[in-house]
């Protein structure tokens, strides 16, 4: 009997200290997150849980060109007028976005925006020829200029920025940092496109899915992935179709307008940050430029789909 409640207490002591895994879904910048992670007790998730969500409130209030005080709301209102100083982190986003620039010889612009601010996808909007052709001319990441003592000027009257290319991945990436913080050994964070994953699941890998761009409820591959992450780019986001024609969210810096060569590019690497940047930067690159550049970067590897359907993998996913 000794030995029997021995054994019983040993697994009450076993379940009372037992991992929870927990799942939480939100909607922060706009789109749909996600959050499914292990913690040793019930407060430790919801602690981890909550320093996820308010880092993403976080961000959006610095980096959201819907926020009016946020600091890339400023910089539009008054960087083409004089300097503006901002936070070492926008800085430094900022830089970082402007290597993904010129890595991709301008591929990866952030200046888009000030084309991108004429389209209103959900009222079916888009800029007429003149103001296309007026606005196209203030794309360009050169007119962006980081100054010392984290200041930034715009060199151009007109030239606007959004870093909806690089800020998502840039916020999961972070979230999940946070979280390592915590303790935290397994994880996955989500947020559009843009999937950042903590360890494996459960001594298994994590099985993402990438999504059919024309079928909703379908998906094309899952990969199985630890410790990674995986972003999307697609034309299925944000976009609308006018006379046959789709425009979407994603701008080719060189025309203003949506390229149509692919229908998405799913990027697999160990920065999230990086892998969102680049999925927006392959797919204005189309198949041929893409593959080139994704093939010369170690440690990251691309999926790309062609409007036919067919799909292409990069050398390492093959």
């Amino acid at each position: 009997m000794r030995r029997i409640g021995l054994i019983v207490a040993l697994l009450v002591s076993t379940a009372a200290h037992a991992d929870v895994w927990r799942q939480y879904s939100f909607k922060p910048m706009g789109t749909q997150a996600y959050v499914e992670l292990m913690a040793k007790d019930d407060a430790t998730a919801d602690k981890a849980i909550a320093v996820v969500e308010a880092e993403f409130a976080r961000v959006n209030a610095l980096m959201s060109p819907w926020v009016a005080t946020s600091e890339l709301s400023l910089l539009n209102r008054d960087a083409a007028k004089r300097p503006v100083t901002v936070s070492k982190e926008m800085w430094d986003l900022l830089d970082r976005s402007r290597q993904m620039s010129e890595l991709s010889g301008g591929a990866f612009d952030i200046t888009f925006a000030s084309v991108g601010f004429k389209f209103d996808y959900r009222e079916h909007k888009k800029p007429t020829a003149t103001e296309l052709a007026t606005q196209k001319q203030w794309i360009n990441y050169r007119f962006v200029e980081l100054l010392p003592k984290q200041q930034v000027k715009f060199s151009k009257p007109a030239v606007k920025i959004d870093l909806g290319g690089i800020a998502k991945g840039y916020t999961v990436e972070r979230s999940v940092q946070l979280l390592k913080q915590l303790g935290i050994q397994h994880a996955l964070v989500s947020a559009g496109g843009d999937t950042r994953l903590l360890g494996d699941k459960n001594g298994r890998p994590w099985l993402v899915a990438i999504k059919h761009p024309r079928a909703e409820e379908r998906h094309v591959a899952e990969l199985p992935l630890v410790d990674q992450a995986i972003s999307t780019s697609g034309d299925y986001e944000r976009y609308f179709i006018e006379d046959g024609k789709r425009y979407h969210h994603i701008l080719d810096p060189k025309t203003g307008q949506s390229p149509t060569e692919l229908m998405s590019v799913s990027v697999i690497g160990p920065d999230a940050t990086q892998t969102d940047a680049l999925s927006t930067t392959l797919f204005v690159l189309g198949l041929d430029k893409g593959m080139a550049l994704i093939e010369q970067i170690p440690d990251y590897e691309a999926v790309f789909i062609r409007q036919d359907r067919q799909m292409f993998f990069s050398s390492g996913l093959q």
